[in-house]
Formats: structure tokens, sequence, C-alpha cells
């Protein structure tokens, strides 16, 4: 059986944690900048957790992650 690919896109964008959980950036943080409050700004540079019912999907897009 052949090797599967692993999606580039993804793997750029999704990292897995010890316990198998994917880590993700916030979005809302690349542009326009300017209408948010400072608090938003810094919030959004903490990370989040993908929600449990897309991380099936999601790993199966990086599956040697």
């Amino acid at each position: 059986m052949p090797k599967q690919k692993t999606h580039k896109g993804a793997a750029k964008r999704f990292r897995l944690t010890k316990s198998g959980m994917l880590k993700r950036a916030c979005a809302f943080r690349n542009h326009m900048l300017g209408g948010k409050s400072s608090k938003q700004k810094r919030n959004l540079r903490k990370g989040g957790y993908v929600d449990p019912s897309q991380a099936g999907t999601m790993k199966k897009l990086i599956p040697y992650a």
C-alpha cells in the first residue's frame, strides 16, 4: 500500500501535541488591526486547539506529524 501524502496547507497550520490534540493559531490577526482593541489583539496572540468534532478530519491530513 502506498504512503499517504501530507496536506501541506494543514501541515503549516496545525501542530500535534504530545497528548494528541491539535494546536492552531487564532484567526483575525492578519490585517485591519487598527479597528481592533489592544486587548483583542493581545488575546489573539494565544493559540487554541482544534475542536474535537474536526480533529479527526485534520489528523487525517497530517498522518506523519
